[in-house]
Formats: C-alpha cells, sequence, structure tokens
C-alpha cells in the first residue's frame, strides 16, 4: 500500500546556537517546575549545545553549591533522573544580582562575557519588575542588538499598565527580540490548530457561520490557589486565564488563513479576531458574563477547602468565568463562543468543542445529534469527532453517536514536549511565531477592560459553586437560554 507523506519544513529541526540564558527569578516557583525541567529534557536529548550556559539570577546570598544542591533535589522530587539533571548542572551558575538595580549587575556582566553567542534574559518575576529590569538590564550594556529579552504572562493587569510595560521595553530592545511568552501556544495540540484548519479542506470550508452552530472553549483546572494565592487574588480569573490563554486559543480557532507561516502574518490574523470580539461592557456583563468563586466540596472524591478558607479571609475575587462572545465578521457573524475558565472543577481539562448545525431535515424517526469536533489541549491531547452511526443488527433502524478518537500518544508513539521544551528553544533560535505581539496583547486588554469595569459596577460579587462541579448554576442559565448546553468533559482528576 503507497502511503503518500507530507514534509513541511520543522523549526524544531533547525539547530539551536550555543547561547547564554539567564533565568532572573531561578529560585521561584516558575523556574523549578517549568524552565529547568524543560532545559533538562532538551540536554538530555541532546537539543542544547555542550558549551551553552544558564545563569540563575537570585538575590540570595546562599553559595553556588547549596543553590545548585537545592535545586537538583527540587527537580528530582518532579521524577527527573538524577543523570539528566547532571546535565543541566553542567551547564548552571548562579549570580547573585537585584535585577532592578544596574548597581548590581557587575557579575552577571562578567559572567556573560561572550558578545559571539546568542544571550537571552527570562524575566520570571512579577510583572511589576518588567520596566525596571528592562531598563536596568540596557543601563548595564547587557542589552545588545541580538539580545533577547524574555516576558513571562501576565503582561500589566489592564491596558495601561500593559502599554506602559510595552513602551518601556521598546526604548531598550526592538520587538523583533521581544518574546511574550504564553505556554499555552507551546502547546502541540495548540499548534496543530493551525494544521487541523489549513492543510484540510474538510475542516476549512465548514470552518464558518454556514456550518458551525457554536463553539465552546474551556480550560478547567481541578487545582485551588497552591502558592499562588496573594498574587490570584488580585486578579482573578479573568486576567489570569482569559486574558491571555483563553483568547489566544480563540484567536488560533477563529483566525483566516496567514498567507504564510511567517511569524508576523499569524500574528496579523490574531490581532484580527481580537479586534472584531463584539464589546462586552456596561451592563452587558448582567446578560454575557458569569463570574464564579467555589466553596468547600470535593475532588476525586477528597474533599477541598472553599477559596475563602484557603485564602484565610473573605474576597471577592472570582475562580470561574463564562462569557458569552461573538466575532463580528462575515466568516463568524450570528456564531455565539462561549468561553469558560475556573480552579477547583470536577475535571482537568482545555479543550475546544466544535458544534455543528443540525441536518437542515432528518429523514430518521428522532432528531439525529448534530456532529462535533473535539480539540482536547489537555490531558490526552488529540482529536475527536462525534457523528451519528447505526447500531449493528436487523429491526427498527436505531442511530448512536460514536466518536473518531485521535490520541498523539497513540497515533504517533512518542512523548509530547512540553510547551516550554519548545518555547525557549524557539527564543533561541529567533522564531516568534508562537509569542504574542504587543498589539495582540493590548487588544486583549481592550476586550478584557470594559468587562472589569462593568463588573465593578454591576456585578461585584460573584456567585458561589461547590468545588468538583463546574461552575455555578447562571453559567448553565447563560448558555441555556440560547437553547444549548455545556459540553462537559469527562473527569480526569
Amino acid at each position: 500500500m503507497y502511503h503518500h507523506s507530507s514534509t513541511l519544513p520543522l523549526p524544531e529541526r533547525t539547530p539551536v546556537p550555543t547561547f547564554d540564558l539567564a533565568i532572573a527569578g531561578a529560585s521561584g516557583d516558575l523556574a523549578i517546575r517549568k524552565l529547568f525541567p524543560a532545559l533538562v529534557q532538551r540536554i538530555s536529548e541532546g537539543v542544547i549545545p555542550d558549551a551553552s550556559r544558564i545563569v540563575g539570577i537570585v538575590r540570595s546570598g546562599e553559595a553556588e553549591e547549596s543553590l545548585k544542591a537545592g535545586t537538583a533535589a527540587r527537580l528530582t522530587e518532579q521524577g527527573l533522573r538524577t543523570s539528566d539533571v547532571d546535565g543541566l548542572l553542567a551547564r548552571l551558575s548562579y549570580v547573585r544580582a537585584d535585577v532592578s538595580d544596574p548597581a548590581s549587575m557587575a557579575d552577571l556582566s562578567v559572567c556573560l562575557d561572550d558578545p559571539g553567542r546568542v544571550r537571552a534574559f527570562y524575566l520570571a518575576t512579577p510583572p511589576d519588575l518588567f520596566i525596571p529590569a528592562a531598563r536596568s538590564l540596557k543601563s548595564a550594556g547587557l542589552l545588545d542588538h541580538d539580545s533577547r529579552l524574555i516576558l513571562e504572562k501576565p503582561l500589566g493587569r489592564n491596558l495601561a499598565s500593559a502599554r506602559a510595560i510595552n513602551d518601556a521595553v521598546a526604548e531598550v530592545l526592538a520587538e523583533s527580540r521581544t518574546y511574550r511568552i504564553d505556554h499555552y501556544l507551546g502547546k502541540e495540540t495548540v499548534q496543530n490548530l493551525l494544521v487541523l484548519r489549513f492543510a484540510n479542506s474538510l475542516f476549512e470550508r465548514s470552518w464558518s457561520q454556514r456550518d458551525i452552530d457554536h463553539v465552546q472553549i474551556t480550560v478547567a483546572e481541578t487545582v485551588g490557589l497552591e502558592q499562588r494565592a496573594d498574587y490570584y487574588d488580585r486578579v482573578g480569573a479573568l486576567r489570569d486565564m482569559v486574558q491571555n490563554h483563553v483568547l489566544q486559543l480563540l484567536c488560533l480557532f477563529a483566525m483566516e488563513p496567514p498567507n504564510t507561516l511567517d511569524a508576523d502574518a499569524v500574528r496579523d490574523e490574531k490581532v484580527r479576531v481580537l479586534r472584531a470580539l463584539r464589546p462586552i461592557q456596561g451592563r452587558d456583563v448582567l446578560r454575557h458574563t458569569v463570574r464564579g468563586q467555589y466553596t468547600a466540596g470535593s475532588i476525586a472524591g477528597q474533599p477541598v477547602p472553599g477559596y475563602a478558607e484557603e485564602l484565610g479571609r473573605d474576597s471577592g475575587a472570582e475562580t470561574f468565568t463564562a462569557l458569552r462572545c461573538e466575532i463580528d465578521t462575515w466568516r463568524w457573524g450570528g456564531v455565539p463562543i462561549y468561553l469558560r475558565t475556573g480552579k477547583r472543577m470536577g475535571a482537568r481539562c482545555s479543550e475546544i468543542a466544535v458544534t455543528f448545525k443540525s441536518v437542515p431535515h432528518s429523514i430518521f424517526r428522532g432528531n439525529p445529534d448534530p456532529n462535533r469536533l473535539v480539540i482536547r489541549v489537555q490531558p490526552d491531547d488529540g482529536v475527536q469527532l462525534q457523528f451519528m452511526m447505526k447500531v449493528p443488527g436487523s429491526g427498527r433502524l436505531k442511530l448512536v453517536p460514536r466518536m473518531l478518537d485521535l490520541r498523539y500518544d497513540t497515533a504517533f508513539g512518542e512523548r509530547t514536549p512540553d510547551a516550554y521544551e519548545r518555547l525557549l528553544t524557539d527564543v533561541i533560535r529567533g522564531d516568534q511565531t508562537l509569542f504574542m505581539r504587543r498589539d495582540e496583547v493590548e487588544a486583549a486588554w481592550s476586550f478584557v477592560d470594559p468587562i472589569i469595569e462593568g463588573w465593578s459596577e454591576h456585578y461585584a460579587t460573584p456567585h458561589r459553586y461547590a468545588a468538583g462541579t463546574f461552575g455555578p448554576s447562571q453559567a448553565v442559565g447563560m448558555i441555556e437560554r440560547d437553547g444549548r448546553s455545556w459540553a462537559e468533559p469527562e473527569a480526569q482528576g
């Protein structure tokens, strides 16, 4: 049997040049849980050149050997092999510095002494340090024409603060050297959205209001506050998840075909989606949004406390939000897009569920279920397609919905790389396709800010929902007013 294989040029196959990567906040949760494990994996695969150096920037005066031992212990606790961790430690050194103070940068400048290699600075810090850190790195002479600056989300807490950060960074480094990370864009299934849509005419021809009834994007977490209590209570679910992760999923789902896969061609189309989102403002928030906060309940059969109990005080922050959105374009006019995200929900799941319109006239008894395409980002990354089939056997014709289920782990038999593995090496390669441009960030805040203002005036108190459920009943009411219902994912824990 002949199998045709289409080979596309993949950035992943481009060799990674020798580099220096300096991580501010190297002893923090993000570095230990995400950045260092990603680097360990890339080193073990031989992707990172032996001569590359990783410099952890810390404020602590602790000795380097002690810092390395602590890092190694925390990484092996996550299940990483000691031999692989040793590969990171061989390239890792620590420098004591305050990234917001140019006077403390002397040791870092001495360490990064090779102008002939790619130099990247990862600000794994709170966003209020982005501006002083960028200026400090510039004053210390560390940002040259080939340096890269990596900013972790969230970028500000509203449009004004995001613009201030973007303006300050633009003063010290070109946009082409600025990498704003949203780790969802590094996930394999999210990237595969482009392939699913633009390499398969079966889907692209039906990807519009002509054939699609509605779309649901769900990003559900079973965890609570963990170590982020103070931060999360200041921002809430809308700022923490919708402004970045959820809207990025929406952009990739709804964008027009770019002319090429060039970074700016892709990002141009994403910005057009954000600018076409119909505003939700004023009293509109009462009909088109839902705020929720979890109370005590159970997850996977285990009791868990409510948000106020975890926080240690009462709070008006939302841990759940649902939105009914519309995109005012010819392709999407009239198609409702429902977004929801929350903590302590009944399943850990990120997915896009596309429900197609029903057949115009059914010749069968009853009404066949509509086709549904589910693009699952996590866990069990893959694509599912629901359609109607006849139950085998003679007698009365009976129809049932059945699902074609393609999962990446079984379809390819390969480990799915973590998002940060891809994104960190893309920075070094100089590929900005999977990173947010400043106008993307600002367009997302332009949509979110009026909702926040509407909440402050008309919707100050979130509704309650029990941990282990899928949000407050008001979210069910919002979608049922349109004669539709949420597609509940299977519990994954």
